[in-house]
């Protein structure tokens, strides 16, 4: 019975790290089944990945095609006709006052013997260092406006510069467009240059007169401050009382005084009093 317990606990040794061994051989074979099944996915996606660039690149290359022939349009759009020619003058100045109206006039000859159509007006104001940048854009003024051959029409048209402006160089664009009797459309730059936009000088503005106002009352305060000084002064001086002594002797009442006393004292002092002056010299007199 021990000899049987033994071979099967030997047997159960035996079999156990056989049977661990092919379990993780399963194990590994399903994780490198799942490993290549994944890097099989990664591989598609990296070639759907792959192509959807492709189409991008293709796409954006398109695109740029184009956008170079709608360039090359615009281009051609942009050209002016040899037959027409423009003027313009500013009827409010050379200047451009941040948020104050500016207006002009603009010219337009036909040279040629056929017909054009003035179709509308358009300024705007563009970043000086590159002029494909808007600023400010104003609104275009539609003319449909015919002239004849050998003829001339004017248009004018306005704008107010914003106030944030002001100060500044800005480049000023006014373009005028205009199409022939094939329906050619063309369009001409009447006007292009960098200007500067002033700011407006007002006479007296709100801060200037809070200012002045807060000025003078700074000054009235002051003055009032002196006045309250120099008057507690004048006061004190006024109230002060100045003892003076008697003017002379003659004025001294010594009528109080007996008669005994003065006697006593004309004869202590030599000099005599101012009583016995006075009855003296009504002696004299009479």
């Amino acid at each position: 019975m021990f000899n049987f317990t033994s071979k099967l606990l030997l047997l159960f040794l035996l079999a156990f790290p056989c049977g661990l061994i092919s379990v993780g051989h399963v194990y590994a074979d399903s994780d490198s089944a799942e490993d290549i099944v994944e890097d099989s996915d990664a591989a598609v996606d990296e070639e759907e990945d792959d192509e959807d660039v492709l189409v991008e690149e293709d796409q954006m290359q398109t695109s740029e095609g184009h956008e170079d022939d709608s360039d090359e349009a615009a281009d051609k759009l942009l050209a002016s006709h040899p037959d027409a020619d423009t003027t313009i003058i500013f009827t409010t100045g050379e200047e451009f006052p941040a948020n104050e109206i500016v207006r002009f006039l603009v010219g337009f000859s036909n040279k040629g013997s056929q017909e054009f159509t003035v179709q509308s007006l358009e300024a705007s104001f563009r970043y000086p260092q590159d002029f494909q940048f808007f600023i400010q854009n104003f609104t275009a003024l539609p003319l449909n406006t015919v002239v004849k051959p050998q003829a001339q029409a004017s248009f004018e048209y306005s704008f107010i510069p914003a106030q944030p402006m002001a100060g500044r160089p800005f480049g000023l664009v006014i373009l005028l467009n205009y199409q022939d009797t094939e329906g050619s459309v063309f369009q001409t730059a009447v006007y292009n240059q960098t200007v500067t936009i002033t700011e407006r000088e007002e006479g007296l503005d709100g801060e200037t007169m809070f200012m002045y106002v807060f000025l003078a009352g700074l000054v009235s305060l002051l003055l009032f401050g002196m006045y309250q000084v120099l008057d507690s002064r004048t006061k004190k001086r006024l109230s002060v009382k100045i003892e003076k002594g008697t003017a002379g002797i003659n004025d001294v009442d010594i009528s109080w005084i007996p008669q005994e006393t003065l006697n006593a004292m004309n004869k202590a002092s030599p000099k005599a009093s101012p009583r016995k002056r006075t009855k003296r010299a009504a002696g004299t007199d009479q």
